[in-house]
């Protein structure tokens, strides 16, 4: 059975059905970090467009970084070539939603290659960003840092705790997301996904260093809360516009 045939033989946990027509991208998002906040959804409003809702947890909306090495994405019924569809890739996102459907919004998203960067942009649309990314992985602990980045200080060591067997409905929440949106020349988009649920672990810190800004939002505290996960396999569809 092919991986595509395998993800979509099961979309149980799906919040809706999986979108008409055949998927355009596969991709791998591998050994992945979550790091979220609790953000004022005030300050948020101001950062994402006026006509997506903010999405609320109990009342609370967050903001997240999500570190993950992207791996082997490639168009439908075509080769993924390793120079260009292997990086690391680091992405702060937040949480919107529209025609009820609840999905990410990424406040910043780079890239650890030019190229990869340059091409993710071209194609995508979403406003990705070269930087220069740095992972490393031992026995005992995971590092992972961004290097000679004026936007943003972000160094981490940690350590992969117990996998999650009961997930929360916030875990689920945070991570479980089956579209992102992005704007560009004034036009709101959607990208539908489809993956299976995350194998999600505690995790823990051993050096932590953050300074992000954007407006009044600052993040360079520890997060209220952390996720790892060894990855999903991913199927995307084209974008479509939205009101």
């Amino acid at each position: 059975m092919k991986i595509s045939e395998k993800l979509l033989s099961d979309t149980s946990k799906r919040p809706w059905e999986i979108p008409p027509g055949k998927w355009s991208y596969y991709q791998e998002w591998n050994n992945a970090l979550f790091l979220h906040w609790k953000i004022s959804p005030e300050e948020l409003k101001k950062h994402t467009p006026a006509n997506l809702d903010v999405d609320f947890y109990n009342g609370e909306s967050w903001v997240s970084l999500v570190a993950f090495t992207m791996e082997r994405i490639s168009p439908r019924n075509m080769p993924s070539v390793s120079m260009i569809s292997n990086f690391h890739e680091i992405n702060i996102r937040t949480y919107l939603s529209k025609e009820h459907k609840s999905g990410v919004y990424f406040l910043n998203i780079k890239a650890g290659k030019r190229l990869s960067s340059f091409i993710a942009k071209k194609i995508s649309g979403l406003e990705y960003q070269f930087s220069k990314i740095k992972r490393e992985d031992d026995s005992d602990s995971k590092y992972v840092s961004v290097i000679n980045d004026r936007e943003f200080n972000f160094e981490i060591v940690y350590r992969i705790g117990d996998e999650i067997l009961n997930k929360t409905d916030l875990d689920t929440w945070l991570t479980e997301r089956y579209c992102l949106y992005f704007e560009r020349n004034g036009k709101n988009y959607r990208y539908n996904i489809h993956h299976h649920p995350w194998d999600l672990h505690e995790v823990e810190i051993d050096k932590f260093v953050m300074e992000y800004k954007i407006g009044n939002i600052l993040l360079n505290r520890k997060p209220d809360l952390m996720h790892y996960s060894k990855g999903v396999k991913v199927i995307s569809w084209n974008k479509e516009i939205i009101p």
